[in-house]
């Protein structure tokens, strides 16, 4: 759980609470971005995992950078809803998140660097992380031509053109909750000058302008309560459905690295083969147990992705499910509170005009 956040220049430290389930403890450590990032890194180059490259790795959310040269604009570019929210509280909600997918994971959680990560005092950032595979894969020049190969596995290929659609919806879905969300907070904004500027019409001074006077100030109350409401419905959106259907989205372009580097082990697998048709006689042998250690590889990497997107699509469901349920509670809640205060404001109108 990440308790607190403080900012120094351009650098945030996160407070991380942890709990082992043996102890009855808990340890506190402090954490960089630079630190999530080497523990990203970590998970990434474990070359005595078999199958790694089958894992759907739970999505480190962007860098974020608070510094004053960072405006408003760049920031929702950068990060969109982790950039909303008061004191970095929707980027720490993401942040906690993911390390709650890393520490459940049932591959990832065995990583000591997971243990060095939650519980070690000293920053495990400042030691320079491994480049693993899986980052050479990610760079491959021929990237497009390799995500179009046709896959010799039907699951495979209908999951590829799944997920294909599926990113393509979750983020725009993504970005137009968020244009709700911005005009909402532009509303609230735009509600908070009308409410102060019918009070600059308030004269008490003049006993003409008395009667105008009171309609004013409660005209303003009733601005200040439509603000505060926009504000609540804002946020309600931001820390639920916006933040689910942001995670929903980071975690279809994870699922969609995985199937990107696994198209690239078949298309190393078919170019081995290749290779040992056309070996000479001489280096036939040598040629078919590389073929066979590579069949072997590629089997094992996909028995493991294929674990992963069943686990992934039952977590996503439930997981997405809770951020509506959520949001619903929340955004009724409100509306019950809205509706309470709008009935007081209609019976003290009517009693100030019979009057």
């Amino acid at each position: 759980m990440i308790t607190d956040v403080s900012k120094d220049g351009d650098i945030l430290t996160f407070a991380i609470t942890s709990q082992k389930f043996y102890s009855s403890g808990g340890v506190c450590v402090f954490r960089t971005y630079e630190d999530f990032e080497w523990l990203q890194q970590n998970f990434f180059s474990q070359e005595n995992v078999p199958g790694l490259q089958g894992v759907i790795f739970p999505p480190l959310p962007p860098k974020a950078l608070p510094s004053p040269l960072n405006t408003p604009s760049k920031s929702l570019k950068q990060l969109g809803f982790l950039a909303l929210g008061h004191d970095w509280q929707s980027y720490c909600k993401a942040l906690e998140f993911y390390l709650q997918q890393v520490a459940t994971h049932p591959i990832l959680s065995k990583c000591k660097a997971l243990d060095s990560f939650l519980t070690k005092s000293e920053s495990p950032g400042k030691q320079r992380g491994r480049k693993g595979i899986l980052n050479r894969l990610s760079q491959a020049v021929e990237g497009m031509r390799k995500e179009s190969h046709r896959d010799v596995d039907d699951f495979f290929q209908k999951e590829r053109h799944k997920n294909t659609n599926r990113a393509a919806l979750s983020k725009a879905a993504t970005e137009k909750i968020l244009d709700v969300v911005l005009t909402e907070q532009k509303l609230s904004l735009a509600c908070g000058h009308f409410s102060t500027c019918l009070h600059l019409c308030v004269n008490q001074d003049d006993e003409a302008a008395v009667a105008f006077s009171k309609i004013c100030l409660k005209l303003s109350d009733i601005v200040e309560a439509v603000m505060r409401n926009f504000e609540k419905v804002a946020n309600n959106n931001i820390s639920t459905l916006g933040m689910g259907l942001d995670l929903e989205a980071r975690y279809e372009e994870a699922e969609k690295e995985m199937l990107f580097r696994r198209t690239c082990k078949l298309i190393e697998l078919e170019t081995v083969k290749k290779n040992t048709e056309k070996a000479k006689a001489n280096k036939r042998d040598v040629m078919e147990e590389v073929q066979k250690a590579s069949e072997k590889e590629f089997s094992l990497i996909s028995s493991v992705a294929k674990q992963e997107i069943e686990r992934f699509h039952s977590s996503r469901v439930t997981v997405l499910r809770s951020f509506l349920v959520g949001w619903c509670e929340k955004q009724l809640d409100t509306a019950k509170e809205c509706a309470k205060l709008y009935s007081q404001y209609l019976d003290a109108c009517k009693n100030l005009f019979s009057e």
